[in-house]
């Protein structure tokens, strides 16, 4: 029997399958986060940020948890990005050109993804990767109808990993072994996300986001003890020569005592003055947490009218703003998308589907932006009119993300047009009526026979419509895409030779000015 390996090339442990690696190591679930952010100065940061790139990411994992925790504009950022996911449609997809064996596991995966509880939290779990630079989630396999599938997906925390810089960044369980326990081949869904390139202690937002998050945190210690004494009076004592120390130690606390209860007692001979407070606000403590919170912002999603509006916020320098952040999505989309393709891999080895790592199916995020349908269709209207031949049906319909028609699918219809209910009876007078050449006595009508002798117009029309549409149909035959060639339609519309057209109007008017004319008594 064939050896199962994954697409790293490590063989199965059939015990992979059967209980998490985390139980046999009772240890890991007596590691507790330290905290690192109680008393984290500037001098302290660097050498923990030195740790982690040499291995150690426990205490800069914990670090990277309570900046998340502890700071609301960080957390309400970060989820914005992970949550943009949730809302793209997202579809199992077969390679090019797939075989029969092939598309029968794109309809295998499908079914199995079915059956995974609260996808929604794998892919959450799996952008934490963005500020850490990876996540880990445990495998808990079950059989279900003989087919092997991810019963659940646990996200086990940052800290409980450590990494190998020297053996090509490998992660482990930070284990009471040496360099750690190695996570076991199909036991482990690890999804690496360069938000920063480099190592992976080093790869995450979070990274970046340190230094400004140790900022505003000394801004708000200060702020908050500003804010305990502004606009209290100074209160100075002043004692006699030889005090003691002890009678100095309680003076201070009558002067303490005095600021917080208004009340206090002070030895005979001693004095208490009162000086007016100083003048000044909080602006400099507020400028502080703003410039970082504006910093945070940029970090996470590129921008920040995304976040809020300020004193210059704009609708239209928002929305340049969600365009960056669209870029962001789909960079998000894409690494979340390799990160499934190892889950596939892992399904279809353990049930048995022997295909190339390359030709298997794949998890495809929709990432495409809206298209306002209406002037989209009205261009390409345009354009067929035109005489152009070269734009695809599949373009058009992956533009609008209107899915090809499968099969025998039902489709929509144009509904069908009313024609007015005619009498039997009148419909030979009808057509006779049009088609009659004389009069009711028998002699030759000229102005009837004239109508029904000329030539029709449409001729003439496509001649003037072929010469004015030229120049446009002869850019996009020259290799334009059809994206060009939408907006050649409005760009060249000064320079079109409407000549002939103008030319058939006019002849119109005037023939119908005349007609009417010599006809107005009939």
């Amino acid at each position: 029997m064939p050896q199962i390996v994954d697409q790293y090339g490590n063989p199965l442990k059939r015990e992979a399958l059967k209980n998490p690696q985390t139980v046999r190591l009772a240890e890991m679930y007596r590691q507790y986060p330290v905290h690192p952010s109680s008393g984290m100065t500037i001098r302290r940061l660097p050498r923990l940020l030195r740790a982690a790139e040499q291995g150690d990411l426990g205490a800069q994992a914990a670090l990277f948890a309570d900046m998340e925790e502890r700071d609301g504009h960080i957390f309400a950022e970060m989820e914005k990005r992970k949550n943009a996911l949730l809302t793209l449609d997202r579809a199992i997809a077969p390679p090019l050109n797939a075989t029969a064996a092939e598309k029968s596991a794109v309809a295998a995966v499908t079914e199995w993804f079915s059956g995974i509880m609260d996808i929604e939290d794998v892919i959450l779990n799996g952008m934490s990767a963005i500020g850490h630079g990876f996540s880990c989630q445990e495998i808990q396999w079950a059989t279900v109808e003989k087919i092997l599938i991810p019963q659940n997906l646990y996200l086990r925390p940052h800290y409980w990993f450590r990494s190998l810089p020297e053996q090509g960044d490998q992660l482990r369980l930070n284990s009471d072994a040496p360099d750690g326990d190695a996570l076991w081949p199909f036991g482990w869904l690890v999804h690496r996300h360069n938000a920063r390139s480099g190592f992976v202690a080093s790869s995450g937002l979070f990274r970046v986001l340190v230094w400004p998050y140790l900022f505003k945190n000394y801004s708000l210690r200060d702020f908050a003890e500003f804010l305990e004494i502004y606009g209290l009076p100074a209160r100075i004592a002043y004692y006699a020569p030889g005090t003691s120390d002890e009678d100095l130690d309680k003076l201070l606390m009558s002067l303490v005592r005095l600021g917080h209860d208004a009340v206090a007692t002070i030895p005979l001979g001693n004095e208490i003055r009162f000086e007016n407070a100083a003048t000044g606000g909080g602006d400099t403590f507020m400028k502080m947490i703003e410039w970082a919170e504006r910093t945070e912002s940029k970090v996470i999603l590129g921008g920040t009218l995304t976040t809020e509006a300020g004193e210059r916020g704009a609708r239209s320098l928002g929305e340049v703003h969600n365009e960056v952040r669209h870029d962001l999505m789909v960079s998000d989309a894409r690494q979340t998308e390799g990160m499934f393709r190892s889950l596939i891999q892992m399904m279809l080895a353990v049930n048995g589907y022997d295909i190339p790592l390359h030709r298997q199916p794949g998890m495809v995020f929709d990432t495409r932006k809206d298209v306002d349908m209406t002037d989209f269709t009205g261009g390409v209207a345009a354009l067929v009119a035109a005489g152009d031949s070269t734009i695809p049906v599949s373009w058009v319909h992956k533009k609008l993300g209107i899915p090809a028609v499968q099969g025998d699918e039902p489709t929509l219809q144009p509904p069908a047009q009313a024609v007015p209910a005619v009498a039997l009876s009148q419909t030979p007078t009808a057509q006779a009526a049009l088609s009659q050449t004389t009069t009711d006595d028998g002699d030759v009508d000229p102005p009837q026979q004239a109508l029904d002798t000329t030539p029709s117009p449409a001729d003439a029309v496509n001649a003037a419509i072929t010469q004015l549409l030229a120049p446009m149909v002869t850019a996009i035959k020259q290799g334009m895409d059809a994206d060009a060639a939408m907006s050649r339609v409005a760009d060249s519309y000064p320079q079109l030779d409407d000549t002939q057209l103008r030319e058939l109007l006019t002849r119109a008017i005037f023939v119908a000015d005349l007609w009417g004319q010599c006809h107005a008594g009939e």
